[in-house]
C-alpha cells in the first residue's frame, strides 16, 4: 500500500486504489489526519472492495510524501517501549505503531504513554 501510494506521486497520478483491508483502512484514515493524502473512499463490495486514495502535491508540483520508511517486516518485527518512541526528523514526520489502543502516531502514542510494534516512517 506505501509503496503503490509512493510511486503514484512519483509519476503524478491523481488517485491509486488497492485492496481493501481493516489495516490499511486506518493506515489511511491516519495519513488522511496527517495530512499526507487527500480523501481515502472505499468502493465496491464483498470480493472486490478497493480504497481509492486522492493524492496531493505542493504549489510546486512536488509530492506531499517525500519519502516512506517501512521498519516492522514479516521476517522482522521491531517493537518499542514508550520510552524508546522518538520523533521522526526532528518532528517533521510521523511514524505509526500498532499498539493495544489500536494504530497510533508517534505523538498519540507518547501522550497515551503506551508502545508497541511500530510500522513505518514516513515524511
Amino acid at each position: 500500500m506505501l509503496i503503490r501510494i509512493k510511486n503514484a506521486q512519483a509519476v503524478k497520478k491523481e488517485t491509486v486504489s488497492f485492496a481493501h483491508s481493516k489495516l490499511k483502512n486506518e493506515i489511511a484514515k491516519i495519513l488522511e489526519s496527517r495530512g499526507y493524502i487527500g480523501a481515502a473512499e472505499n468502493h465496491g463490495k464483498k470480493q472486490k472492495k478497493l480504497i481509492e486514495v486522492a493524492l496531493i502535491y505542493g504549489t510546486d508540483g512536488a509530492p506531499k510524501i517525500s519519502g516512506i520508511r517501512r521498519i516492522s517486516k514479516p521476517s522482522r518485527r521491531v517493537y518499542r517501549g514508550v520510552g524508546e518512541i522518538f520523533s521522526v526528523k526532528n518532528g517533521l514526520g510521523t511514524a505509526v505503531y500498532s499498539t493495544t489502543r489500536g494504530l497510533l502516531t508517534d505523538r498519540e502514542a507518547r501522550k497515551q504513554k503506551v508502545g508497541g510494534e511500530i510500522l513505518f516512517e514516513i515524511w
